[in-house]
């Protein structure tokens, strides 16, 4: 089994990131802040702010988080738009109502949406970016391969299908409408998951010396777990993340990467 460290990545990234930080901060007077809107209380959600404060930390990026009702986030995120002192702006998913969802997130200014969900989104959407480093830095070449992508969520499949088709990569994707699951993962050379249903792929709907790539993010029983079964490790024939610091690390380096990119803009 190889396992695609996403955590051992990230610190090459992080190390880079907090030079590019110091850098805005001494010589242009630009202190990079990132503001995250949180409307539900959620333990998974949570687990994920805690990550997001100690990266930002590490590399002198301020984290400021928002808890507010759903009603109050379109004034926050207009007051946030408007201060010059936030380079960043996320809205946390998912939303307690979720239908409103885009239009909550197009409310954030295209220049600030470092989640780029807005219809006018200008930066690359951080987990398929960190997807994308997960697979460049373990050298696997798509070219050639059969992609299948578990999930058209609107954080990671939709827009790693719409990336890989434009690069050329034969993608397929498998939806809950999808009939038989095994009839496609095992046609697969490369499984990128990211449904956030707890075992939802086993070891026996996979093909021998497969890449499989879990971005499913979900919690059962207090913990939080992927889309994988346990018996998918047992398995040492696999190209693979592991069940901690596979994507993870890297999402949250992809979201300051575009963070840093944002007040980058301000020196222009």
């Amino acid at each position: 089994m190889k396992i695609l460290n996403g955590r051992e990545l990230a610190e090459f990234i992080k190390e880079r990131q907090a030079h590019e930080v110091r850098a805005l901060r001494q010589a242009h007077d630009i202190y990079p802040k990132l503001a995250i809107v949180v409307t539900v209380e959620n333990p998974v959600i949570d687990v994920y702010m805690r990550m997001k404060n100690r990266y930002g930390a590490d590399i002198l990026v301020d984290v400021d988080i928002h808890r507010v009702k759903q009603d109050d986030a379109p004034k926050l995120i207009q007051e946030l738009n408007e201060d010059p002192g936030v380079h960043g702006i996320i809205v946390q998913l998912p939303l307690e109502r979720p239908d409103e969802t885009d239009a909550i997130v197009d409310l954030v200014m295209p220049e600030k949406d470092v989640d780029a969900l807005g219809r006018d989104a200008i930066f690359d959407p951080a987990t398929p970016m960190a997807i994308l480093w997960l697979l460049a830095g373990y050298n696997v070449d798509l070219q050639g391969k059969k992609v299948l992508l578990i999930g058209r969520g609107k954080l990671v499949g939709a827009p790693l299908e719409r990336i890989f088709q434009s690069s050329g990569i034969d993608v397929s994707v498998a939806t809950r409408a999808t009939e038989d699951l095994a009839a496609e993962t095992l046609q697969a050379d490369v499984i990128i998951t990211a449904t956030g249903s707890p075992a939802i792929l086993y070891a026996d709907m996979i093909k021998e010396k497969a890449v499989v790539v879990d971005a499913g993010v979900a919690g059962e029983e207090g913990k939080t777990v992927g889309d994988l079964a346990e018996d998918v490790y047992k398995r040492d024939d696999l190209t693979i993340t592991p069940t901690k610091g596979g994507v993870g690390p890297l999402t949250v380096s992809a979201l300051f990467e575009n963070v840093i990119r944002a007040a980058k803009q301000r020196i222009q």
